[in-house]
């Protein structure tokens, strides 16, 4: 059964994502990586579930989530856009098998990145992140959630691909050819989290260079109408 939490603020990370934190209910627990089903507590929209990953960390008082919104699908994201501190979500159980397995390279596109905010955010917190390589993949330099943040994170190594043409940053799509140039040890653990167009050639580029599955975290292989709930919401 949903849990109905207060919106305590929300605020601009990008020009079209958000930071929402919540309270959090009394005994709700969640594993950095983890999402959950999230609804808004309005009329018409609460049977309206899609799937946030938690930024914050298991033993924060608060709940965070950073959410992408996309206004022209005029779904629960542009909605989203429009709350104001005092509303009420309602959230389910904790779900999601993206965890941290080691140092490795984090390869995300778009809001594909929020399951390694926190798994990022707690290495840097625990001086851990040697070894460590984020490849965040977006249309514009100006979609990149968080860049400040990455950057000021000590021994995470960062790349950003964009697909215009920018001459200060990689251009993408992610390849083998770009994570040959970019990565060039591939004898650790790769993570990967992005939209369905992203699915097939990063996996492809992966095995290409000699990356088995066992070594690949990624969330439970869903189709691709369930991958869609999360960047086309």
């Amino acid at each position: 059964m949903p849990r109905p939490i207060l919106l305590k603020s929300i605020e601009p990370v990008t020009h079209d994502t958000y930071r929402l934190e919540c309270e959090r209910p009394d005994g709700y627990d969640f594993r950095p990586g983890q999402a959950t089903d999230l609804a808004l507590d309005r009329e018409g929209w609460r049977d309206q579930t899609r799937p946030f990953t938690f930024t914050s960390q298991p033993e924060d008082p608060r709940l965070e989530f950073v959410i992408k919104t996309y206004p022209a699908h005029h779904g629960v994201t542009s909605e989203v856009a429009t709350l104001i501190p005092g509303e009420k979500l309602l959230i389910g159980l904790p779900w999601g098998a993206i965890h941290d397995s080691g140092p490795g390279v984090f390869i995300a596109g778009g809001a594909g990145v929020t399951p390694f905010i926190p798994i990022l955010r707690r290495r840097a917190r625990d001086g851990t992140l040697s070894g460590c390589h984020l490849v965040f993949a977006n249309k514009s330099e100006n979609d990149i959630i968080l860049r400040k943040e990455w950057e000021r994170m000590e021994n995470l190594r960062t790349t950003f691909p964009v697909d215009d043409d920018n001459p200060a940053l990689p251009h993408g799509p992610v390849t083998a050819e770009m994570l040959e140039r970019f990565v060039g040890n591939f004898d650790r653990v790769f993570y990967f989290c992005g939209p369905p167009a992203m699915q097939e050639p990063v996996m492809a580029a992966l095995h290409a260079l000699g990356v088995d599955d066992s070594r690949i975290v990624q969330e439970d292989k869903p189709d691709d109408a369930e991958r869609a709930r999360l960047f086309d919401a």
